[in-house]
Protein backbone atom coordinates (compact mmCIF):
# COMPACT_ATOMS: atom_id res chain seq x y z
CA UNK A 1 0.00 0.00 0.00
CA UNK A 2 1.31 3.44 -0.93
CA UNK A 3 1.20 5.83 2.02
CA UNK A 4 0.34 9.52 1.72
CA UNK A 5 2.43 11.49 4.20
CA UNK A 6 0.98 14.15 6.51
CA UNK A 7 2.51 17.62 6.79
CA UNK A 8 4.18 16.59 10.05
CA UNK A 9 5.64 13.44 8.47
CA UNK A 10 6.92 15.43 5.51
CA UNK A 11 8.63 17.90 7.85
CA UNK A 12 10.40 15.02 9.60
CA UNK A 13 11.45 13.60 6.24
CA UNK A 14 12.77 17.01 5.20
CA UNK A 15 14.90 17.03 8.33
CA UNK A 16 16.17 13.50 7.65
CA UNK A 17 16.84 14.52 4.06
CA UNK A 18 18.89 17.54 5.12
CA UNK A 19 21.05 15.26 7.26
CA UNK A 20 21.60 12.96 4.28
CA UNK A 21 22.48 15.95 2.09
CA UNK A 22 24.98 17.18 4.68
CA UNK A 23 26.57 13.74 4.83
CA UNK A 24 26.92 13.72 1.04
CA UNK A 25 28.55 17.16 1.15
CA UNK A 26 31.05 15.76 3.66
CA UNK A 27 31.80 12.78 1.41
CA UNK A 28 32.30 15.03 -1.63
CA UNK A 29 34.98 16.97 0.26
CA UNK A 30 36.73 13.78 1.41
CA UNK A 31 36.89 11.84 -1.86
CA UNK A 32 40.38 11.83 -3.34
CA UNK A 33 43.02 9.24 -4.25
CA UNK A 34 44.27 7.43 -1.14
CA UNK A 35 41.10 7.71 0.94
CA UNK A 36 39.46 4.43 1.95
CA UNK A 37 35.74 3.76 1.74
CA UNK A 38 35.98 2.68 5.37
CA UNK A 39 37.09 6.22 6.26
CA UNK A 40 34.12 7.62 4.37
CA UNK A 41 31.82 5.26 6.25
CA UNK A 42 33.20 6.24 9.66
CA UNK A 43 32.92 9.96 8.90
CA UNK A 44 29.32 9.64 7.70
CA UNK A 45 28.26 7.58 10.70
CA UNK A 46 29.72 10.17 13.06
CA UNK A 47 28.03 13.00 11.13
CA UNK A 48 24.61 11.30 11.20
CA UNK A 49 24.79 10.44 14.89
CA UNK A 50 25.92 13.95 15.83
CA UNK A 51 22.81 15.19 13.97
CA UNK A 52 20.73 13.07 16.38
CA UNK A 53 19.78 10.61 13.66
CA UNK A 54 20.49 6.93 12.99
CA UNK A 55 22.39 5.50 10.00
CA UNK A 56 19.51 3.68 8.26
CA UNK A 57 21.65 1.15 6.45
CA UNK A 58 23.63 -0.11 9.45
CA UNK A 59 22.17 -3.47 10.42
CA UNK A 60 19.45 -3.26 7.74
CA UNK A 61 18.98 -6.88 6.69
CA UNK A 62 22.37 -7.51 8.27
CA UNK A 63 24.29 -4.87 6.27
CA UNK A 64 27.43 -4.11 8.28
CA UNK A 65 28.03 -0.43 7.55
CA UNK A 66 26.46 3.03 7.47
CA UNK A 67 27.00 3.73 3.76
CA UNK A 68 27.14 1.70 0.58
CA UNK A 69 30.34 2.48 -1.35
CA UNK A 70 30.35 0.94 -4.82
CA UNK A 71 33.56 1.29 -6.85
CA UNK A 72 33.80 1.04 -10.65
CA UNK A 73 31.97 -2.13 -11.74
CA UNK A 74 30.08 -2.38 -8.44
CA UNK A 75 26.48 -1.34 -9.08
CA UNK A 76 25.06 -1.11 -5.55
CA UNK A 77 25.54 -2.37 -1.97
CA UNK A 78 29.34 -2.15 -1.94
CA UNK A 79 30.67 -2.77 1.58
CA UNK A 80 33.13 -0.11 2.84
CA UNK A 81 36.62 -1.56 3.20
CA UNK A 82 40.27 -0.62 3.72
CA UNK A 83 40.91 -0.48 -0.02
CA UNK A 84 42.17 2.97 -1.00
CA UNK A 85 40.49 4.87 -3.81
CA UNK A 86 42.70 5.24 -6.88
CA UNK A 87 43.05 8.03 -9.40
CA UNK A 88 40.51 7.37 -12.16
CA UNK A 89 38.10 5.31 -10.05
CA UNK A 90 34.44 6.17 -9.79
CA UNK A 91 32.59 5.49 -6.54
CA UNK A 92 28.86 5.53 -5.86
CA UNK A 93 28.02 6.48 -2.29
CA UNK A 94 24.52 5.69 -1.00
CA UNK A 95 23.47 7.18 2.35
CA UNK A 96 20.36 6.82 4.49
CA UNK A 97 19.50 8.60 7.75
CA UNK A 98 16.53 8.00 10.04
CA UNK A 99 15.34 10.99 12.07
CA UNK A 100 12.56 10.52 14.62
CA UNK A 101 11.40 7.44 12.73
CA UNK A 102 11.52 8.84 9.17
CA UNK A 103 14.05 8.09 6.45
CA UNK A 104 15.98 10.17 3.94
CA UNK A 105 17.82 8.27 1.19
CA UNK A 106 20.14 9.53 -1.57
CA UNK A 107 23.07 8.35 -3.70
CA UNK A 108 25.70 10.12 -5.80
CA UNK A 109 28.53 8.82 -7.99
CA UNK A 110 31.86 10.66 -7.73
CA UNK A 111 34.96 10.62 -9.86
CA UNK A 112 38.24 10.15 -7.99
CA UNK A 113 40.82 12.63 -9.25
CA UNK A 114 40.94 12.73 -13.04
CA UNK A 115 38.62 10.18 -14.65
CA UNK A 116 38.12 9.07 -18.25
CA UNK A 117 35.80 10.98 -20.57
CA UNK A 118 33.56 7.92 -20.81
CA UNK A 119 33.31 7.57 -17.04
CA UNK A 120 32.45 11.26 -16.75
CA UNK A 121 29.80 10.87 -19.44
CA UNK A 122 28.30 7.85 -17.66
CA UNK A 123 28.01 9.82 -14.41
CA UNK A 124 26.49 12.82 -16.21
CA UNK A 125 23.95 10.72 -18.12
CA UNK A 126 22.91 8.91 -14.94
CA UNK A 127 22.33 12.20 -13.12
CA UNK A 128 20.45 13.75 -16.04
CA UNK A 129 18.27 10.64 -16.42
CA UNK A 130 17.05 11.22 -12.87
CA UNK A 131 15.99 14.75 -13.76
CA UNK A 132 14.35 13.55 -16.98
CA UNK A 133 12.40 11.10 -14.83
CA UNK A 134 11.25 13.54 -12.18
CA UNK A 135 9.81 15.81 -14.86
CA UNK A 136 6.91 13.34 -14.50
CA UNK A 137 6.98 13.16 -10.69
CA UNK A 138 3.82 15.21 -10.49
CA UNK A 139 0.29 14.72 -9.25
CA UNK A 140 -1.76 12.84 -11.86
CA UNK A 141 1.01 11.18 -13.86
CA UNK A 142 1.51 7.41 -13.80
CA UNK A 143 4.46 5.91 -11.99
CA UNK A 144 5.87 4.35 -15.16
CA UNK A 145 6.01 7.75 -16.85
CA UNK A 146 9.06 8.35 -14.63
CA UNK A 147 10.48 4.93 -15.49
CA UNK A 148 10.08 5.39 -19.23
CA UNK A 149 11.69 8.83 -19.26
CA UNK A 150 14.75 7.46 -17.43
CA UNK A 151 15.14 4.46 -19.73
CA UNK A 152 14.64 6.50 -22.89
CA UNK A 153 17.33 9.03 -22.01
CA UNK A 154 19.84 6.40 -20.85
CA UNK A 155 19.46 4.24 -23.94
CA UNK A 156 19.57 7.24 -26.29
CA UNK A 157 23.03 7.83 -24.86
CA UNK A 158 24.23 4.27 -25.44
CA UNK A 159 24.10 3.00 -21.86
CA UNK A 160 21.83 0.44 -20.17
CA UNK A 161 19.45 0.56 -17.21
CA UNK A 162 19.76 -2.07 -14.48
CA UNK A 163 16.63 -4.24 -14.29
CA UNK A 164 17.26 -6.26 -11.14
CA UNK A 165 17.25 -3.30 -8.72
CA UNK A 166 14.73 -0.47 -8.64
CA UNK A 167 13.68 2.62 -6.72
CA UNK A 168 11.02 2.51 -4.01
CA UNK A 169 8.67 4.38 -1.77
CA UNK A 170 10.27 5.69 1.40
CA UNK A 171 9.02 7.03 4.73
CA UNK A 172 8.82 5.21 8.06
CA UNK A 173 10.64 2.38 6.30
CA UNK A 174 13.51 2.64 3.85
CA UNK A 175 11.71 0.39 1.40
CA UNK A 176 7.97 1.01 1.03
CA UNK A 177 5.53 0.62 -1.83
CA UNK A 178 5.65 1.25 -4.71
CA UNK A 179 8.66 -0.33 -6.41
CA UNK A 180 9.90 2.11 -9.06
CA UNK A 181 11.63 0.48 -12.05
CA UNK A 182 13.94 2.64 -14.17
CA UNK A 183 12.54 1.11 -17.35
CA UNK A 184 9.21 0.25 -18.95
CA UNK A 185 6.38 1.71 -21.07
CA UNK A 186 4.53 4.92 -20.24
CA UNK A 187 1.11 5.03 -18.63
CA UNK A 188 1.38 2.08 -16.27
CA UNK A 189 1.19 1.72 -12.51
CA UNK A 190 -0.52 3.85 -9.87
CA UNK A 191 -1.26 7.52 -10.37
CA UNK A 192 1.01 9.82 -8.44
CA UNK A 193 -0.67 11.82 -5.70
CA UNK A 194 0.31 14.74 -3.51
CA UNK A 195 2.03 13.51 -0.33
CA UNK A 196 3.72 10.45 -1.85
CA UNK A 197 7.44 10.18 -1.09
CA UNK A 198 9.60 8.23 -3.51
CA UNK A 199 13.27 7.26 -3.70
CA UNK A 200 13.96 7.50 -7.41
CA UNK A 201 17.36 6.04 -8.30
CA UNK A 202 18.64 5.29 -11.79
CA UNK A 203 21.39 2.66 -11.84
CA UNK A 204 23.13 2.85 -15.21
CA UNK A 205 25.76 0.55 -16.70
CA UNK A 206 28.27 1.32 -19.41
CA UNK A 207 27.76 -2.14 -20.94
CA UNK A 208 25.12 -4.81 -20.39
CA UNK A 209 22.40 -4.31 -17.81
CA UNK A 210 23.03 -7.82 -16.44
CA UNK A 211 24.35 -7.93 -12.87
CA UNK A 212 25.30 -10.53 -10.29
CA UNK A 213 25.82 -10.65 -6.52
CA UNK A 214 29.20 -11.63 -5.10
CA UNK A 215 29.73 -14.30 -2.44
CA UNK A 216 29.47 -11.76 0.39
CA UNK A 217 25.74 -11.68 -0.34
CA UNK A 218 25.68 -7.89 -0.80
CA UNK A 219 28.03 -6.57 -3.47
CA UNK A 220 26.28 -6.33 -6.85
CA UNK A 221 28.53 -6.03 -9.91
CA UNK A 222 28.14 -5.77 -13.67
CA UNK A 223 28.58 -9.17 -15.28
CA UNK A 224 30.85 -7.73 -18.00
CA UNK A 225 33.06 -5.80 -15.58
CA UNK A 226 32.19 -2.43 -17.08
CA UNK A 227 31.48 0.69 -15.03
CA UNK A 228 28.21 1.45 -13.27
CA UNK A 229 26.81 4.73 -11.93
CA UNK A 230 24.01 5.53 -9.45
CA UNK A 231 22.04 8.70 -8.65
CA UNK A 232 19.19 9.01 -6.17
CA UNK A 233 17.12 11.51 -4.21
CA UNK A 234 14.08 11.27 -1.97
CA UNK A 235 11.28 13.00 -3.90
CA UNK A 236 8.01 14.47 -2.61
CA UNK A 237 5.00 14.69 -4.92
CA UNK A 238 3.60 18.15 -4.22
CA UNK A 239 0.43 20.04 -4.99
CA UNK A 240 2.31 22.83 -6.74
CA UNK A 241 3.17 20.92 -9.92
CA UNK A 242 6.89 20.58 -9.29
CA UNK A 243 8.36 17.80 -7.13
CA UNK A 244 10.42 18.66 -4.05
CA UNK A 245 13.76 16.97 -3.49
CA UNK A 246 13.98 16.26 0.23
CA UNK A 247 17.65 15.20 0.21
CA UNK A 248 19.21 18.49 -0.90
CA UNK A 249 20.42 21.36 1.27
Amino acid sequence: MITIKSHKEIDLMRHAGKIVAGAHALVAKMIKPGVTTQELDQAVEQYIREAEAIPTFKGYGGFPNSICASINEVVVHGIPQKRRLLEGDIVSVDIGATYQGYVGDAAVTHGVGTISDEAARLIAVTRESFYRGIAYAKDGFRLSDISNAIQTYVEENGFSVVRDYVGHGVGKQMHEDPPIPNYGPKGRGPRLRQGMTLAIEPMVNAGTYDVMTLKDGWTVVTTDGQLSSHYEHTVLITGTGEPELLTVI
